[in-house]
């Protein structure tokens, strides 16, 4: 369920400072994307911390080159399914960059953009993508400009730039919407 808001219920809301109002345009694409903090590690605060702006760099030496960052996603699914949003859907959550889709740049004005708990190398968990179903199900009800040929991967509107969500994402889920 989606509330008037914005916010998924249930889901556990994790409030991120980084969004800002969508210009006035439909949201037409959904975004798939993936990360693991520390890299090829799940599990733990770090993701939540990323997206909250409170990654502490003396936890890893590798949050120190990423702790300025102000990003966020709208949601992130666990490797257990665990649906996490940071961002209304009705708001711009920063998780695109530098972007192109279709010839339109700046692809957070009209994204959505979806976190998967993982690597661009490794597969995802039947959990994950069965809670990807249901809220890509429940997102193009809300936003029917979201069509099948609107579900993309990171890699595929920052090609060159970004690899996610990677080789060992089953892009057949979208076929089964």
């Amino acid at each position: 369920m989606l509330t008037d808001d914005g916010w998924l219920q249930p889901a556990r809301h994790c409030p991120s400072p980084h969004f800002d109002d969508r210009p006035e345009q439909e949201v037409s694409l959904l975004v798939v994307h993936s990360i693991s903090l520390p890299p090829g590690q799940f599990g733990g605060p770090y993701i939540d911390q990323l997206f909250l702006g409170q990654l502490n760099p003396d936890d890893d030496a590798y949050f120190a080159g990423i702790q300025h960052l102000k990003v966020s996603a709208h949601c992130l699914i666990r490797r257990d399914g665990e649906l996490i949003q940071y961002v209304s859907l009705h708001k711009r959550a920063w998780h695109a960059g530098q972007s192109c889709f279709q010839g339109r740049e700046r692809c957070n004005d009209f994204a959505i953009g979806i976190e998967l708990e993982g690597t661009d190398t490794g597969s995802f968990t039947d959990a994950q993508y069965q809670t990807l179903t249901t809220l890509t199900q429940l997102i193009q009800r809300q936003f029917p400009a979201i069509k099948l040929e609107h579900i993309v991967g990171h890699s595929d509107i920052a090609p060159g730039r970004k690899t996610d969500p990677g080789t060992g994402f089953d892009w057949g889920f979208v076929k089964q919407l």
